[in-house]
């Protein structure tokens, strides 16, 4: 045999001998390890929201030189028609084609429950929004009629509120008139969640406006999104462009980047500032056991052996802290809101995240172990036996 290891049980024993230092050591280490949870969940999140908004059939066609800013696309009223009968295979069903023209914008909302208005995303649709967006499902409630609006499941998180503050029946106030509450729709966690939607007619009446902020189509199995780009190249007096939605979607991910990249920093941060934290705890209890150390050097244990029975308590404990970290992220944190600019979304705590958290706490483990370790047992056995 290599070496002798010490028994497996004496690591395990080691913790419970200093209860007090040990459950200060996993405390520190679960704080950190919920931090990373948290950053890593917020990215998860971030992620998850722009990927679902869009879908590769559905295709945009908003103003010229907009970009991913949609809230400022003005496109004539009669482009909806034009595009309807100019392009070929656009999907059908029962003689109605998968056309939605919208108006989309960011206006002030405000609620019984608000001391004062927040910004919020309203959008003006039709009924043939159904068939271009398949993803909305009605939650609760039904499609709004006269004076009506149907709300997403984050739009109050997007206003500062609770996520079930504003409820059907309840009134909301935007553009200079109070909409009932018709219902509620979600959007399998996309961007839309965010929004307030109404009838177009009567948020252009409200807005004294006559124009679309976009149209929005989905092609048949056929289509083309070329025949698309041609119109839009050919229709100069209209000014249009025409992007994927997705497209569309992947632009924004790409203005997120820069967050994206200081949440990983963060990571980085909380990682090293939980490792060098590891190191202190290590410190003093390695420190503290430096004659018991050197004791086991004389009854004949080397030092691999000793040093493997100290990263396994160093692990023991980080292992314990990331099964604890999880508990509490998956139980409080999994699914709370948040906002940004483009409306909100949830944190999501899933595989990905728990394995990255829990990588980073079993680094700190072994990490955290290692220094104190060879620091101790580079000491003379003489030397240590007479340390107190």
């Amino acid at each position: 045999m290599w070496f002798r290891p010490l028994a497996w049980d004496y690591a395990t024993r080691n913790l419970f001998r200093r209860p007090l230092r040990t459950m200060l050591t996993l405390g520190a280490l679960t704080a950190v390890i919920l931090l990373v949870f948290i950053v890593v969940g917020f990215i998860r999140g971030l992620e998850k929201n722009l990927q679902v908004s869009g879908d590769s059939d559905t295709v945009l066609v908003f103003s010229l030189g907009m970009g991913e800013n949609l809230e400022y696309s003005s496109i004539p009223m009669r482009s909806s028609d034009l595009i309807a009968a100019s392009i070929p295979d656009i999907r059908v069903r029962q003689g109605k084609k998968y056309v939605s023209p919208e108006l989309y914008l960011g206006t002030e909302v405000f609620t019984d429950s608000m001391t004062q208005p927040a910004m919020g995303l309203v959008r003006g649709v039709m009924p043939e929004v159904l068939l271009v967006r398949n993803r909305i499902q009605l939650e609760s409630g039904h499609w709004p009629g006269p004076g009506e609006a149907l709300i997403g499941r984050m739009a109050a998180v997007k206003l500062g509120l609770a996520k079930d503050a504003i409820t059907p029946g309840d009134d909301v106030q935007f553009e200079g008139r109070t909409w009932k509450v018709a219902g509620t729709f979600s959007a399998t966690g996309g961007a839309f969640e965010s929004e307030v939607w109404c009838r177009l007619d009567e948020l252009q009446q409200s807005m004294k406006r006559q124009d679309l902020s976009l149209v929005a189509l989905r092609l048949g199995s056929s289509g083309d999104y070329s025949d698309i780009d041609l119109f839009c190249k050919e229709r100069l007096d209209l000014e249009l462009q025409a992007a994927r939605e997705t497209e569309y979607y992947a632009g924004l991910q790409r203005d997120y980047g820069p967050i994206r990249w200081l949440a990983w920093l963060v990571v980085f941060l909380i990682s090293g500032a939980g490792i060098l934290a590891g190191l202190n705890t290590m410190y003093g209890a390695v420190v503290g056991r430096i004659s018991e150390l050197a004791m086991l050097q004389t009854i004949g244990f080397v030092r691999r052996a000793i040093l493997l029975s100290l990263i396994q308590e160093g692990l023991l404990l980080a292992t314990s802290a990331s099964l604890l970290a999880t508990l509490i992220a998956l139980t409080l944190f999994n699914g709370a809101s948040v906002r940004f600019t483009m409306g909100a979304f949830a944190l999501r705590i899933d595989n990905v995240c728990i394995l990255i958290g829990c990588l980073v706490g079993l680094l700190m483990g072994i990490l955290g172990s290692l220094p104190p370790a060879f620091r101790a047992l580079r000491m003379p056995v003489v030397d240590g036996l007479k340390s107190v």
